[in-house]
């Protein structure tokens, strides 16, 4: 005699020619199912209407929210771990972390991040983090430099914070900017400013120079920004020992605050290792924002020409990483790469540091 079966949900029994539905591996009528079941908004797994969590605009399983989902703490709203903003354990939304914040204070919490000011007619954007060190997190140095970078009054263009990683020092983050807007900022004024105040940022051992991109500058959609992010990987394996040239960093500091993620044949294949790594963001070039990517191979400077160097150098492996295909990554030498580069600060640079087609020149000041 063949079993019956019976819905789990309202036990009414299933004919033998009666459709029936699976959840979490019990048996289900059709009717139950399209009744008393959903979808889970993230990963697709069918769930009971009632186990559901999320808000009325998004539907997750337990296992989502758990692991990638929070809620703010001030009004409980939903939001993905990526957009929480954190204050001694306690997640917020962005109006309540600011209702929390005292927007006034000059050096902020390294937790700190506001919501995003965009500079510059571009589709891709520089958001740059300078630390400085040697001269103390002090409010009245923090406003002396706020005045300069922020001097009309009416536009935010760098904040400052503290960073457990420093010794006595801060760090100055810019709201993301083009790279003429970068060229234009008052970078030179503000650097004289702070060694005025006694900082350092080449001269110590403890200041990294941090780059980050917008991630949609390098494709429209998730499969083409991971091939690009790929190729820009391939590029940094096939050229480290150019790059740490470049970076100013000794090889202890590299593997200590940038590492690499290691060779492998393909841009994929890199990528993949990346993600599955142990790194988390003091690697080269840090995946783990999902807004943007992240540059941290560079040892922190107080030289204007150093600055924008940098910020060029980072365009240019971009560009690269758009327009050329891996093959062509793959054969492209580092005297290639150089030779095609037309930006005046970062040939400059290329040249002190002996790296641009065996020419070379005297720094036009020293390393701060």
């Amino acid at each position: 005699m063949e079993e019956k079966l019976y819905c789990s949900h309202c036990g009414a029994l299933i004919g033998e020619d009666e459709d029936y539905e699976e959840v979490n591996g019990e048996i289900v009528c059709t009717d139950c199912y399209e009744r008393h079941t959903t979808t889970c908004d993230r990963c697709g797994s069918v769930i009971w209407t009632d186990d559901s969590y999320g808000d009325e605009y998004t539907t997750l399983c337990h296992h989502c929210y758990e692991y990638h989902y929070t809620r703010c703490s001030c009004c409980d709203a939903l939001l993905h771990e990526d957009d929480a903003y954190r204050i001694d354990g306690d997640d917020y939304c962005s109006e309540c972390y600011h209702d929390e914040v005292d927007r006034n204070r000059s050096v902020h919490d390294y937790a700190f991040k506001p919501e995003p000011i965009f500079y510059g007619d571009s589709s891709r954007y520089f958001g740059v983090e300078l630390e400085i060190d040697g001269a103390g997190k002090d409010s009245d140095n923090a406003d002396e430099l706020l005045r300069i970078a922020n001097s009309d009054g009416n536009s935010e263009h760098i904040y400052i914070k503290g960073d457990g990683s420093l010794d006595d020092g801060m760090e100055i983050v810019t709201h993301p900017m083009s790279l003429e807007y970068h060229k234009q900022f008052c970078w030179e004024e503000l650097m004289k400013k702070a060694i005025s105040l006694g900082y350092r940022s080449h001269q110590t051992s403890t200041c990294g120079l941090h780059i980050h991109v917008n991630r949609n500058s390098l494709g429209d959609t998730h499969d083409e920004q991971e091939l690009i992010i790929g190729h820009i990987l391939l590029f940094v394996e096939l050229h480290w020992n150019e790059l740490l040239k470049f970076s100013r960093r000794s090889e202890y500091s590299m593997n200590r605050w940038a590492a690499r993620y290691g060779y492998e044949k393909t841009g994929r294949e890199i990528l993949d290792k990346a993600k599955k790594g142990n790194n988390g963001r003091y690697a080269a070039v840090n995946l783990m924002n999902w807004a943007t990517i992240e540059f941290r191979l560079f040892r922190g400077t107080l030289k204007h020409n150093t600055l924008i160097a940098a910020i060029e150098f980072v365009n240019e492996i971009c560009d690269l990483a758009i327009n050329l295909t891996e093959e062509e990554i793959q054969k492209l030498s580092w005297s290639e790469f150089v030779e095609s580069i037309t930006a005046p600060e970062l040939i400059q640079y290329l040249k002190e540091r002996k790296l641009y087609i065996n020419e070379e020149t005297t720094p036009e000041m020293e390393e701060m």
